[in-house]
């Protein structure tokens, strides 16, 4: 399949999920996770529709993003692997979105060093594992009410990674345990806007869908391998 054959299939299993959810198909924001293809593959993508690139390292992204947009219309570009504070201000310079806040330290550090609005999600870890990095789900009320002030930082949501080897119904718990969490920071800080989920990848994202994400990060079934 060509990358708008498998952008157009992603498009209706989408749409499909969000209609079990009772929600339109344009609630649903795909971000195309491009990590380990080539600045012209982003690129056919972009041209097929694609308005949304993800990316999981800075580096990565530094160089190809100049690439990309010297041959593909304007997208926005998202970061959605973990960031190392030393990487904050090219993140910055690259990013229009950050998907992977995952302490109270990096979210001070972005508010420092940006002059603009930053959107952000604030990272959720259900695998506590030394390679996983996120906020325990029963510290976000807190967490919130100590970053939804911070200058330049506009708390945009949740996100989170299913830990491995889950079955579909367990899968289906985790997200819908974010969801929760997500009412309950929302009821506690009034004061902030809607808070979205950036929740569900190649794997098991209809089910992420189902059980309220906004964003969903899919690679391997627009990029392939």
């Amino acid at each position: 399949m060509s990358i708008d054959e498998r952008l157009a299939e992603v498009r209706r299993r989408v749409a499909e999920a969000a209609e079990r959810s009772g929600r339109p198909p344009d609630a649903v924001r795909i971000v195309g996770v491009s990590k380990g293809h080539g600045p012209e593959v982003i690129a056919s993508a972009i041209r097929a529709g694609l308005t949304d690139i993800g990316e999981n390292r800075v580096q990565e992204a530094a160089s190809k993003k100049p690439r990309v947009e010297g041959s593909a219309p304007p997208a926005h570009w998202h970061l959605v692997g973990h960031l190392q504070s030393n990487k904050a201000k090219a993140a910055l310079d690259l990013f229009d979105t950050i998907h992977s806040i995952d302490s109270l330290r990096i979210a001070q550090r972005i508010s420092s060093l940006s002059n603009r609005p930053i959107p952000v999600y604030l990272e959720v870890q259900f695998a506590r594992t030394p390679d996983r990095f996120g906020f325990d789900p029963s510290e976000l009320e807190n967490i919130v009410r100590e970053i939804a002030p911070l200058p330049n930082l506009v708390v945009t949501g949740l996100m989170t990674v299913a830990p491995l080897g889950l079955s579909k119904e367990d899968t289906r718990a985790v997200f819908r345990t974010l969801r929760a969490r997500r009412d309950a920071v929302q009821q506690a800080n009034s004061h902030i806007p809607p808070l979205g989920l950036s929740m569900g990848m190649t794997d098991d994202y209809p089910i992420a869908i189902e059980e309220g994400a906004t964003v969903v990060r899919i690679g391997r079934a627009i990029f392939a391998d």
